[in-house]
This record gives C-alpha cells, structure tokens and sequence, in this order.
C-alpha cells in the first residue's frame, strides 16, 4: 500500500500547487489585415498579476490604451495594435517567464479564416509564428495539450485511480478503461463540435461527485457490500465517463479549435488525452508491481485509507463547485 500512499501524495501536492501552475492565455484577432485585437488573461498570486509580457520580433504600433480589469484568480487586459511588419513569421516570446512555473497558450486568428495555436513554457519561452499553418503542426500542439490536460486535471485523475482501486483482473480491467474512454471521447466531440450544449459549473460538480461515488463503493466493497462498482466497474466507467468528456470539452472550448482543422485537432487532442490516461495507468500498475515485489507490511486498516482521504478531498470540491453556482 505504500506504492499508494506515494502516489496520493504526489497528487495531493499537484491540488497544492495548482494555483502555481495555471497557465497564461494570449489571443490575438485580426480584425482587419495587419490591424489585431489582443486578450492577454495572466494567473495573479493575491492581489498582484504575474509579471509576464508577451513580446513580438517584428514592429507593432498601439492602437489606444490597454484597459485591465480582475475577473477570478485571473488579470485580463484588452488592447490593439497594428503590425507594421506582418505577424507571420515574427518571433513571439513571453518575457518574465524565467520567475514562474506557469504556461502560456497562445491562439492567433487571421483575418483570412487561419488560425495558429502554441504552447509556450518556461524551458520554451519563443516561438515563431509559421507563414502557413501545417497539419503536422496542429496535430503535435494538440496532442500535447491533450496529454497536458489529463496529466493536470486531477479529478479526472482521481476518478481513474478509484477505478483501478475497485477493478480486479486484467479482463475486467481492460473493459473498464475502454468504457471510459469510448464514453469520454463521444462526449467531447459532440461538445466541442457544438452539437451538445451543457452547462460547464454543474458538469465539474458532478464530476468531483463521480469520484465520492466510487470511493464509497471502495469502502463498501471492503466491508463485504459489493455494489455495481464493484460488480460492473465497466459500467460506471461508461456513466460517468460520459459527463468527463464534456469536462474535458470545457478546457477545449477555451483553447478553440483552428478553423478548417477542426477534426484533425479534435482527434488529436483526444489521442493525447488518451495517451496521458495510459501513461498515468501504467505508472499506478507499475507502484503496485513494485510493492507486491518488496512484499511491504501494512497495517490491518491501511486499504481504508485512500478511499476515504481521495473521498474527502473529492466531496470538498462538490461543496466548492456547488457554492460557485
């Protein structure tokens, strides 16, 4: 059970520091041929913004003021400006990157209906927008952001762990995984291809309640009360897959999908959702191959113990999400 007790820890620290880590949003939208509306959304700590400024190569003219305003745990500013040089091909960099943690994603829309979207980081703070949008580009950034996206997302996270809690056998095991990911997968296609409409504030709610679910089942299970969690983890893996895959359709909907690469980044943001999944799964089979190979003494009311600690911190977010209405 120690493979465990690692394991939460580390996602525990994840909930800890989420706010270290929330990610910059820079968009840029031409409203007309070189002339840009910007949005720049930077994480604040408290009452200040972090100290991050987008940063072009090329010569860019200000069109009027910045405006600011507050909106969350968030700074948005508004402005324009006119690219003297044209944007493609420029370098664009976010300076003051070096004294944080966080991301950046940057989405830039063309008067001509093209769009480019990138990742900045820290350890790749520059990129240079492209003369023409690739397909192979679009499909590495959002594999990328897929896998990114289930690897910060601990609910979603802790939701698969209760799974793998609760299934025994590798057949059962196999049929589980493929329930959530068939059921994840149509929901966020159909949400972010706009044919599905759901409320974003209950979804996340109801997800956190997901996970309180399955925890009670893992502790009715131990008790000798098998539920149908237990009986047909499939099952509940399909049903509540359904509404994470519209969780997942909501931090999508704010990335935005390029215009005339809709399916391309769609499938594969999926495919690096998916990829995340799997690389998180192995890493919780893999703790638990390694502590059943040091044969570690536990005691008696060890196994309680992750249901009940995930079942806490999963109820919390019901109340927190509930209360955000």
């Amino acid at each position: 059970m120690r493979w465990l007790a690692l394991l939460l820890l580390w996602l525990f620290a994840g909930i800890a520091q989420a706010h270290e880590v929330r990610p910059a949003y820079l968009q840029l939208h031409e409203e007309r041929p070189g002339e840009f509306h910007v949005l720049w959304k930077t994480p604040m700590r408290g009452d200040l913004r972090l100290a991050l400024s987008p940063v072009f190569s090329g010569e860019i003219q200000p069109l009027g003021p910045v405006t600011s305003r507050q909106t969350g745990d968030a700074a948005v500013q508004l402005w324009r400006f006119a690219a003297v040089d044209p944007l493609r091909g420029q370098s664009l960099g976010i300076e003051g990157f070096e004294h944080t943690m966080t991301d950046a994603l940057v989405r830039i829309e063309f008067a001509d209906g093209t769009d480019w979207t990138k990742r900045l980081t820290p350890r790749e703070p520059v990129a240079t927008i492209p003369l023409q949008p690739s397909a192979w580009g679009v499909a590495g950034e959002y594999t990328a952001l897929g896998v990114e996206h289930i690897l910060l997302g601990i609910d979603h996270l802790l939701f698969v762990l209760v799974l793998l809690l609760i299934t025994h056998g590798a057949w059962k095991l196999v049929q589980t995984v493929t329930a959530f990911t068939a059921a994840h997968s149509i929901t966020l296609a159909l949400a972010a291809l706009g044919l599905v409409h759901v409320p974003q504030a209950p979804v996340e709610a109801v997800i956190a309640l997901s996970i309180v679910f399955v925890a009670t089942e893992i502790l009715h299970a131990r008790q000798g009360r098998a539920g149908i969690a237990a009986r047909a983890p499939w099952l509940v893996a399909l049903a509540f897959g359904l509404l994470h895959g519209f969780g997942f359709a909501g931090a999508l909907t704010e990335i935005g999908l390029p215009q005339g690469q809709v399916p391309l980044a769609l499938l594969f943001f999926n495919i690096g959702v998916e990829l995340g999944q799997l690389l998180f799964i192995a890493a919780v089979l893999g703790l638990r191959y390694l502590a059943r190979q040091l044969r570690l003494r536990i005691p008696a009311g060890a196994p309680l113990v992750p249901p009940y600690a995930i079942g806490s911190i999963a109820m919390f977010w019901v109340f927190q999400r509930v209360a955000a209405f």
